[in-house]
Parts: structure tokens; C-alpha cells; sequence
């Protein structure tokens, strides 16, 4: 536990561990230690095998080889990417585990007690999670956890099935929350969260008293929790001390090393090679020939090392100029059935701002959006776009017009026409669609896949005025940092949504922020706009402003 005295033995041991995939090796000897109360990021590209790790480590999947051992006493949490089937459950039963965890639990306890086997890890751990179910504080602390994560009190009773995934999701991880686990598995958790629920969960983990091993493509979640990271590369899992950022500048490091220890072994080589040839047949030379050739013979040869991957960096067309004035909202009101979102609004972006738009949740933010791209009919005032603006709307939630008979070369291609297939194909790559993926009907492609084609597509063909809600969303750590290199290198105007705070920081210019209907901007950075708000922390300076 923080803040006492950990034990003197690790909770988890990974040895040797070894499994292959359809005939590709992802782990070969691989080992991975996390101690009680430490925080550990799991990182890899796409299909290096994190998530087939977890799976090993809750005993899901079997190694092909090699031991995983964990403390007896040690109870085990997980939350994947996708949530379980929804039936009639509400929000409140998911998070207190009235929806189906307690009978499960039961059940588990029942089998391990008829069968006389009490001692075993199995039962210990259900019969922990099953003790934490029946606090009697359990429904308070529910109610914290899901008000933490956005819930509002109306919401607390409402049937999941009427929830979109990721509120569902939100109340599997506040059931995990409530049961407190020593080590939490967190696949992706940030993935449907807002800015708000994002930062209140970090201040949260940074005070949970467990271990965690996390998945996720979130620079700056990583860079404020995590204590060490694991790297699986080749089929090795290597570890670095530090955050997110300190496992990037390690690793370049270490690859500057051995690329320059490399380097000089190859001139030493070169030399010894040079001089066997140019003496093996003088007389008075080939002796001392001989041994340089049994000196290099014994050599123990260093491999070339592999450079650090790097987020691909592509040149997209730039677009047309817009005026000065790109697009104004004059006395603009906004009103749903049960409440009013925006009265008498004016508002203003000029070309070459990049805006973030920032705020609680049901603020409005989302409106605006929908209002500034021309999606909602105004209640009362003007949209005005200025000259020669060409607007473009990229929303996580709205389905790009794709032929399902065309492939996702094709839809790219089609976008830019002068663009060539290779460069087509490596921007593809980046954004996760690699080698015989960019061949897939649109048709069969799953919501994420539909809209990081739909981002693909902005890109190659960029309007003057791009309005993005959650771009992040669906992307992994080296798409972002491409994706976000590449709006900085954008010449026209950006207004957008996120909940990954490195994206905000990096790119935003200029921020709004939204909260009852009162807009207030602040013409300077993410930082700037912190300071400004005059609060203690981020989350305070996202509802007050």
C-alpha cells in the first residue's frame, strides 16, 4: 500500500515466457517484474502481444512456455478496450457488482467450498472481491467513482442499453475502482473518456494505494503516473526506469550507444580486413596477417542496431488561403427541449488559430461544434464563413460517405488524386492500415478503422477550416504524434475537442472555454490559459475556467 511499507517480495513474476500467434513469435524469453504498489506502462506497437500478455497474467490464455507467478494474497483487476454484453442493468448495479458480479463471485466460492479446496488463490481472490461488493459503503462509493467518471445523478439509474459503449465502459471501471484491487490491468482505459473524467481519473490512479500495469496511446497519462515502463520489442520485454518521456529519451539513447559502438567495431573490422588482404602474401607480413585473420574469426560481431521507431512524418498538400475572418457567430441562441445551451453568443476565429474547446460535461462544447460546422439549424442569430472558406467536419461519431465497394486505397487515392500510391500507402501505414489491410472493402471495416479512413482523407485533401472532435480517438501513441506533427505543419484554422492533453498542449493556440452558456476565450496556450483560470489544477480550471 502507499504510504506504508511494501512488502520485501514482488506481487508478479513473468519468466521465460514464450507465445506465438499464427506462426509469429511475440514473446520469446521474455521476463517482467512489477512490485506492490508500482506503476507500470506496457508499451509496443500494435500486435506486439500487450494485450495477449494480460490475457496470460489473468490465466485467459496459457504461455507456450515459461511460469507466470503472483503473490497468493494478490487480488487481480481488469478492464479490456471492449465492454461485456448489456442487458437491463443500470449504471448503479454495474458499478456496485449487483449486475451479475456477485452471483459470479458466489458462484466461485461455492464450487471452491464443496469441493474442499478454500486454501486455493481462486478463492481467496473472489472471496476479497466478494467482501469489497458487500461493504456497506458500497453504494457511496459508487456514487463517487461515477460521478468522477461524468455521471450525472439522473444517470446513476438509467438501463446501460441505453448508454453508448463508452459509458458502459466508464461503469466497468468504476465497479473495478470499487473493489480496489492490489494490481490493476488497464487496457486503453482513457479511450472514451472527456477531458474532465480523464483528469479527475488521473488525480485518482495517482493516489491508488494498488500497483498498475497499463495499456494506453496517452502521452501525458503515462508522463504523470507511471514509474517504469516495459518496452516488448523482438520478443523481448525490455525495462526502463522512469516515465513515458524518460523511456523515449533512455531508448534513443541506448541506440546511440550501440549504433556507435557498432560503428567502431565495423572500422576496426574494415581495417583488419584491409590489412589481411594487402599482406597475406608478403613474406615478412603473413604471419602477423594470420593472426589478424584468427582475430577476426573469434570476433564476437555486433548486430546493427535498430533505430527507435519514429511517428511517420508526411507532407499533405496545404490549402487554399481563406481571409482574415474565417467564421462568426452573431447573436447566436441554442436550445434543447429541456434546457437552454447558448443566448446571444457572438463569436470569432481568425485564419491560422489553432482553438481547443474546453469545459465540464454538457456544457455545450460539442453544440458549438455542430453549430460552427453548419450540422444544427441555429434557434436565432447568424453562421457567417468568410471568403474563400472550405470547411471540413471530422467527428469520431459521424460516418464518413464511404462507396462499401471501394477498397481504403481507393477512397484515399480518390480524395487527392495527384497523390501517389506509395505515399498513399505509407500515410495508410501510419494511421494502423499496413500492407495488405489498405486492400479492405470499406464495408467490412469497424467504427474505429471507418474513421481513422475518414481522418486519412482530411489530410490528403485539407480544407482551410477543420473542425475535430477527439481525432485521437482510435489512434495509437506513434499516429498521434504524426497526427499532431502534421497539424502544426496545417496552414489554415483548427478548431477542436480532445481529451489527450500532450495533443492540447502541442498544437492549441488559442483556448475557449465553455461552461452555462458563457463562452470565455484566452488567446494564448493550454498552459497559458491554466495560469490564467487562477485555480489549483487542471481538472478545477476545466469546470470553473
Amino acid at each position: 500500500m502507499r504510504g506504508m511499507e511494501p512488502p520485501p517480495f514482488p506481487m508478479l513474476v513473468v519468466r521465460k515466457l514464450a507465445k506465438s500467434f499464427n506462426n509469429r513469435i511475440l514473446f520469446q524469453d521474455a521476463d517482467i517484474t512489477i512490485n506492490y504498489g508500482e506503476r507500470v506502462a506496457l508499451v509496443g506497437p500494435n500486435g506486439a502481444g500487450k494485450t495477449t500478455l494480460f490475457s496470460i497474467i489473468l490465466g485467459e490464455d496459457t504461455p507456450d512456455s515459461g511460469t507466470v507467478q503472483r503473490d497468493e494474497y494478490t487480488t487481480l483487476g481488469y478492464l479490456p478496450q471492449e465492454s461485456e454484453p448489456i442487458h437491463n442493468e443500470t449504471a448503479m448495479e454495474i458499478a456496485t457488482g449487483r449486475a451479475g458480479e456477485l452471483e459470479k463471485l458466489e458462484e466461485v466460492l461455492s464450487r471452491h467450498e464443496k469441493a474442499g479446496t478454500t486454501d486455493s488463490q481462486e478463492y481467496f481472490e473472489a472471496h476479497a472481491k466478494h467482501d469489497a461488493l458487500n461493504n456497506p459503503e458500497i453504494e457511496a462509493r459508487a456514487k463517487k467513482l461515477l460521478r468522477g467518471l461524468g455521471f450525472t445523478e439522473a444517470e446513476w439509474q438509467r438501463p446501460a442499453k441505453e448508454l453508448s459503449g463508452g459509458w458502459v465502459m466508464r461503469a466497468h471501471l468504476a465497479r473495478l475502482l470499487v473493489m480496489e484491487p492490489d494490481l490493476l490491468l488497464l487496457d486503453e482505459p482513457t479511450n472514451h473518456l472527456d477531458l474532465l473524467s480523464l483528469l479527475w481519473l488521473r488525480t485518482y490512479l495517482k493516489n491508488y494505494p494498488g500497483a498498475i500495469l497499463l495499456i494506453s496511446h496517452d502521452r501525458d497519462f503515462m508522463d504523470v503516473l507511471m514509474e517504469s515502463v516495459y518496452e516488448i520489442d523482438s520478443g523481448k520485454f525490455i525495462h526502463y526506469t522512469g516515465n513515458y518521456s524518460d523511456y523515449l529519451k533512455q531508448k534513443q539513447e541506448n541506440f546511440e550507444r550501440a549504433y556507435q559502438a557498432w560503428k567502431n567495431q565495423q572500422k576496426e573490422i574494415e581495417a583488419m580486413e584491409e590489412f589481411i588482404d594487402r599482406f597475406r602474401n608478403v613474406a615478412s607480413k603473413a604471419a602477423q596477417a594470420q593472426s589478424r585473420q584468427k582475430q577476426l574469426d573469434k570476433l564476437d560481431r555486433l548486430p546493427k542496431p535498430k533505430e527507435p521507431r519514429k511517428y511517420f512524418r508526411f507532407n499533405f498538400p496545404q490549402p487554399s488561403r481563406s481571409g482574415q475572418r474565417v467564421i462568426a457567430l452573431e447573436n447566436v441562441s441554442q436550445s434543447y427541449p429541456t434546457r437552454k445551451v447558448y443566448e446571444g453568443l457572438d463569436l470569432e476565429f481568425e485564419r491560422g488559430e489553432r482553438t481547443v474547446l474546453v469545459g465540464p460535461n454538457g456544457a455545450g462544447k460539442s453544440t458549438l461544434m455542430k453549430i460552427l460546422a453548419g450540422e444544427l439549424t441555429i434557434d436565432k442569430g447568424e453562421r457567417k464563413l468568410g471568403t474563400n472558406v472550405k470547411l471540413g467536419y471530422y467527428s469520431q461519431y459521424r460516418s464518413a460517405q464511404l462507396d462499401p465497394n471501394a477498397t481504403v486505397l481507393d477512397e484515399v487515392m480518390r480524395s487527392c488524386p495527384t497523390l501517389r500510391e506509395d505515399d498513399a500507402r505509407g500515410i495508410l501505414g501510419s494511421f494502423l492500415f499496413r500492407k495488405e489491410e489498405v486492400y479492405k472493402k470499406t464495408e467490412v471495416l469497424s467504427g474505429g478503422e471507418k474513421s481513422r479512413l475518414n481522418l486519412v482523407k482530411f489530410l490528403v485533401d485539407p480544407p482551410n477550416l477543420l473542425l475535430m472532435d477527439e481525432p485521437t480517438t482510435h489512434l495509437d501513441i506513434h499516429s498521434i504524434e504524426g497526427l499532431t506533427q502534421a497539424l502544426l505543419r496545417y496552414e489554415g484554422t483548427l478548431v477542436f475537442i480532445s481529451h489527450d492533453v500532450h495533443f492540447i498542449r502541442t498544437l492549441a493556440t488559442k483556448v475557449l472555454h465553455i461552461n452555462s452558456g458563457k463562452v470565455t476565450p484566452y488567446v494564448g496556450g493550454y498552459d497559458y490559459y491554466l495560469e490564467k483560470s487562477g485555480v489549483e489544477n487542471e481538472r478545477a480550471a476545466i469546470v470553473a475556467g
